[in-house]
């Protein structure tokens, strides 16, 4: 990131906060649930809700959010359009295009807040993957989207040799294999991978992934599917019938959640909060509440 830290005021001592998750739909979200969880560990008297936004309305949304703002956290389809409107970003933001996160660091001189965006999919999926024991040196990633970016980056974080994007459309599976570069192709979906996968990393939405054109090959291969609710997904559903394990991204939710409040507490997702593992068991336990 741009060197561009919070002062202590503007950092603001954790008294009352405004957080919220945004996006369209939102009504499923477990995030205030989970959030909600790990400030009552922490003591914090912050309120996090949830609010329909559209990509048209984000920009509107941010220039409305008032000194009590402290942060955001962006689903789809919102993530591509919050890095475009933050002020500065994280390395991992900008090598993904793609933020998830907005942390309030100052007011432009006209009061107009000014946000730092962060991704923090890429760090949570990464976790929940080496959580399940899952092998992602040969992974296949099926989608092209915003997520499936943040994917690609969480299988060579975790040391992935061979990575493939397939996607329905060809040219979406193209330009982010060519935007990624290195060891990761292009597949459409139907197509059987030049190698022998060890993981399968789904990110399609989850109506999508019970119509896909899937080899039956890859039915074999442990699936991590990052939908949630509902599950089992249909993509979830053909893994069992072919006797394979498929995994929730509820773990995904959880952990890229951990990263965010490390960022709305200290401005940085590196620095882990007070009781941290008090903090996430709580967070499990909300994911998991109806």
């Amino acid at each position: 990131m741009n060197e561009q830290h919070p002062t202590d005021a503007e950092r603001r001592e954790p008294g009352r906060a405004e957080l919220a998750v945004l996006g369209s739909p939102i009504a499923h979200s477990k995030s205030p649930a989970i959030h909600a969880a790990a400030y009552e560990v922490l003591g914090l008297p912050w309120n996090y809700g949830r609010h329909e936004v559209e990509a048209v309305e984000l920009a509107s949304f941010l220039a409305q959010c008032g000194p009590d703002w402290r942060g955001l956290s962006l689903t789809m389809p919102l993530k591509e359009e919050a890095a475009r409107l933050a002020t500065v970003v994280d390395p991992v933001a900008s090598e993904s295009g793609v933020v998830n996160t907005l942390f309030r660091i100052t007011s432009a001189p006209d009061g107009s807040p000014q946000w730092a965006g962060f991704n923090t999919d890429v760090a949570g999926l990464a976790r929940a993957l080496a959580g399940a024991g899952l092998d992602a040196s040969a992974t296949v990633v099926l989608g092209a989207g915003a997520t499936a970016v943040s994917a690609v980056l969480a299988a060579r974080t975790l040391g992935a040799m061979q990575i493939a994007v397939a996607a329905r459309r060809p040219e979406a599976a193209s330009e982010l294999a060519d935007r990624m570069g290195g060891n990761v192709t292009a597949l459409t979906l139907g197509d059987e991978p030049a190698f022998a996968p060890t993981l399968v990393i789904s990110t399609l939405p989850g109506p999508a992934g019970g119509a896909a054109t899937l080899p039956a090959s890859l039915l074999t291969v442990p699936l991590f599917d990052v939908a949630y609710d509902p599950w089992p997904s249909p993509l979830a559903l053909r893994w069992a019938a072919a006797g394979s394990i498929a995994h929730a991204g509820l773990d995904m939710l959880v952990e890229q959640a951990l990263v965010q409040i490390r960022i709305f507490m200290n401005g940085d997702p590196n620095t882990p909060v007070a009781d941290e593992q008090s903090v996430l068991a709580a967070m499990r336990a909300a994911s998991v509440e109806r």
